[in-house]
């Protein structure tokens, strides 16, 4: 009688641990040894510097240098596409996934102009998921386990992988449509986020005004991030036209160093704040690099108050196309990104054609 009862116990705790298992979301930013994370960002560093990449997150207080290379299948980002690279092997139940990108994985063709200039990959299960906003042409690459494309390898760029949970994605699909996103490859169960589901099939995009739209979105751990969106009809630059005038301090912008018609730093009367263009980057133990090298866009309030990791750079056609941003107001994130800026270009009132060095922190 009494074995009876001891294995009626066992086979209801052996029952309750697998609801429970099974209750459990894969679907999360990871580091390095895979532990989960609620944020991190990722800055790959340009080719003399091999595959390497600096890492942050709530508890690095600042940069660390992976031991990794950002190709390595035990690093970062393949830790957190790994849902992304089982569901290829075997489709998972419950599981989607939408990849985006102006220049796509699948086509040796970009994306028509009238996509937003963004990148990223959005994962999610009923429970949590991942938004990883990244500026990496043709990354991941096509269904293969081989996430990684050769092409970039060349440049510098930034990645930000930040935990919501599932009702969080309702939000992050508006922020896709204003972007308009390109979607190369998506897989969506129809009972999830209509507005995800739009967004995947390159169906939704802004009819009416305002042309922008700025959001808080709240983390796993309750950690908030701004976003902003602009659709192509904004028609103005992302930073001195929309972020600047919400975070209402001097924007230090890094953007892509090789653009046809690059926009000048801006110190017009008609803008709250100054915005400069950030020239050359010096990662903590580095030798610095130029923007010509360095393909990631980010911006950084003066003293390193917010900073965001964005999706477009500073250029003339870029003011006609959707893109966004993902702000934070970490004080550590901030004097990180702060820290880097080794030259910025003055306004022409300031001083003409000058690279200026920054100051001090």
């Amino acid at each position: 009688m009494e074995m009876d009862r001891y294995r009626t116990i066992m086979r209801f705790l052996l029952i309750v641990g697998v609801l429970f298992h099974g209750c459990e979301s894969d679907v999360k930013c990871r580091n390095d040894n895979g532990d989960e994370v609620d944020w991190y960002i990722l800055y790959k560093l340009p080719p003399m510097n091999g595959l390497s990449y600096a890492y942050m997150d709530e508890s690095t207080n600042g940069w660390v240098f992976s031991r990794k290379t950002i190709n390595s299948t035990s690093g970062t980002l393949a830790n957190t596409l790994k849902p992304l690279l089982d569901f290829y092997d075997r489709k998972t139940e419950g599981f989607g996934f939408m990849l985006y990108n102006d220049q796509p994985a699948n086509s040796k063709y970009a994306a028509p102009s009238s996509f937003g200039h963004s990148k990223g990959v959005v994962m999610l299960d009923r429970q949590t998921g991942v938004w990883l906003s990244h500026s990496t042409p043709k990354f991941p690459t096509y269904r293969s386990r081989d996430f990684w494309p050769n092409s970039g390898n060349v440049n510098a760029q930034t990645f930000i992988c930040v935990t919501y949970s599932y009702d969080e994605f309702k939000k992050i699909g508006l922020q896709l449509m204003y972007i308009h996103a390109y979607s190369y490859d998506s897989d969506i169960p129809t009972t999830f986020h209509n507005d995800l589901r739009c967004v995947a099939q390159r169906s939704c995009y802004p009819k009416k005004e305002p042309w922008f739209h700025v959001t808080t979105l709240t983390s796993m751990e309750g950690r908030n991030f701004s976003t902003f969106a602009k659709y192509k009809r904004f028609g103005d630059d992302l930073y001195s036209g929309l972020i600047v005038n919400y975070l209402e301090q001097d924007l230090y912008v890094k953007s892509w160093g090789k653009m046809r018609r690059p926009l000048p730093s801006n110190c017009s009367t008609s803008i709250p704040h100054r915005v400069y263009n950030v020239t050359e980057v010096k990662v903590p133990g580095r030798k610095p690099f130029s923007d010509t090298v360095d393909h990631s866009k980010w911006c950084v309030t003066s003293g390193g108050g917010w900073a965001c990791i964005a999706d477009m750079n500073r250029e003339e056609s870029q003011m006609d196309r959707g893109g966004g941003a993902i702000c934070t107001n970490d004080v550590a994130v901030g004097q990180a990104f702060d820290a880097m800026i080794s030259k910025y270009k003055q306004c022409k009132r300031e001083r003409p054609n000058s690279d200026a060095q920054h100051r001090e922190l």
